[in-house]
């Protein structure tokens, strides 16, 4: 799903004059026509010098990234996911021989204990 965003930057953005105050009109429209200008000709020129070698560059890192998605982390995942059945019955077992009987212990220990509660 790709989503668009657009950036528009307004003259009124960057100028913050009120509506109240504003300069001469002259001065207004001149300054108003050399900001629209100015943006739309370093848009051009920053977008002229910059897109070949971005597109170029992302398009490697892509390019790199599909590859090692398909060449490594796939395969390597469709591996765990083969041993996982064993690695389940190995696990269980270890929990089992080690940790069960710690827990068991401490939870006959712990059973003794007795908390009454008194109200005032």
């Amino acid at each position: 799903m790709c989503v668009r965003v657009s950036c528009r930057v307004g003259f009124e953005d960057v100028i913050g004059e009120p509506s109240s105050a504003h300069s001469f009109d002259r001065v207004w429209i001149g300054s108003h026509a050399t900001f629209e200008l100015v943006k739309f000709f370093s848009y051009r020129l920053l977008t002229t010098l910059l897109a070949i070698p971005m597109a170029f560059t992302l398009g490697l890192l892509f390019g790199a990234l599909s590859c090692l998605h398909v060449w490594l982390v796939m395969p390597v995942v469709q591996s765990f996911m083969m041993l996982l059945p064993s690695a389940q019955k190995i696990w269980r077992s270890l929990t089992e021989i080690f940790i069960a009987p710690l827990f068991q212990s401490l939870g006959k220990c712990l059973s003794s204990i007795q908390i009454q509660t008194t109200e005032n």
